[in-house]
């Protein structure tokens, strides 16, 4: 091992101590001082405990970075096929809950972003998500309560005036079981019709591999139970979604590959919705025409 440090170093030191500085600056800050110097400067590959945090920190952005686009595909299957079916509103309604309460306790307990970033991203991407399954599942107008919901609750979360801290730790606890109640929904639905509907496997898997990689991140950054166990579940029941996208795979009522551009009904449906949007803005906006 030696040999072989003595050999990087020799090749990659020069680069290592001659940095960018923006470059230098994201790297202390995720890793720290100490094992910035450890592992970037000095490149001690021997060095277990920071070897283990670059590690996690270099999942906990690959996590976030995958997180972006992980619903798009499910996205673009409900607006391609313009149908809900295999997809269970309560299970994303459920999900989206915990999401929301596990921002809140992550962000005010100040933990390091790269540990739960995804979250923001993946609710964001619910939300639009739930509100297509409303529109195709006949319950247009539910979706603005819904919408309406998430944003109060979120706003009472992030205040401490309104929830203590000893309340977010009960919510927190709750969210575990949210989340993980989350998918026996969608469970139950694909064994009930056969199939996965137009439930999106990219999403799925992706799904299964970020919550594993979250039970490394949470034990090497993160001391708190109530976020690890929450993940050790969402593993099992993510494990089981993913062992019915395999089993279902050539059902009849799969849609395993699902289109990877927005084809021209998923397309139309998007004008349809904005140019309904505008229709309404026009008529409810008050008119500067003078009467006589």
């Amino acid at each position: 091992m030696e040999s072989l440090e003595q050999t990087l170093r020799t090749i990659l030191q020069p680069l290592t101590h001659n940095l960018p500085t923006p470059i230098r600056n994201t790297a202390t800050q995720l890793l720290g001082q100490s094992c910035y110097r450890s592992l970037v400067h000095n490149i001690i590959l021997t060095d277990t405990a920071c070897l283990k945090l670059a590690i996690s920190k270099a999942l906990g952005v690959g996590i976030i970075g995958a997180s972006a686009i992980v619903k798009i595909p499910q996205l673009l299957k409900l607006l391609n096929s313009q149908s809900a079916e295999g997809i269970s509103f309560l299970s994303y309604l459920l999900e989206t809950s915990s999401y929301l309460i596990g921002l809140a306790y992550n962000v005010r307990n100040r933990f390091p972003f790269s540990t739960y970033g995804e979250q923001a991203l993946i609710a964001i991407q619910n939300v639009a998500i739930s509100v297509l399954v409303l529109q195709y599942s006949g319950r247009g107008a539910a979706a603005t309560v819904f919408v309406a919901g998430l944003a109060g609750a979120g706003y009472a979360m992030y205040n401490e005036s309104i929830t203590t801290m000893g309340m977010l730790q009960y919510l927190q606890a709750g969210a575990g079981l949210l989340g993980v109640a989350s998918k026996v929904p969608q469970i139950i639905t694909i064994f009930r019709k056969g199939g996965t509907g137009q439930l999106s496997a990219f999403a799925v898997f992706n799904f299964l591999l970020g919550s594993l990689s979250r039970i490394f991140t949470t034990l090497q950054e993160v001391d708190d139970n109530l976020i690890l166990y929450s993940f050790m579940a969402a593993t099992v029941l993510n494990a089981v979604l993913a062992a019915q996208m395999v089993y279902y795979w050539n059902s009849p009522k799969s849609k395993a590959t699902a289109p990877t551009k927005l084809q021209p009904k998923g397309k139309e449906a998007i004008a349809q919705s904005t140019g309904v949007q505008q229709a309404k803005s026009k008529k409810n906006s008050p008119s500067t025409r003078r009467r006589g």
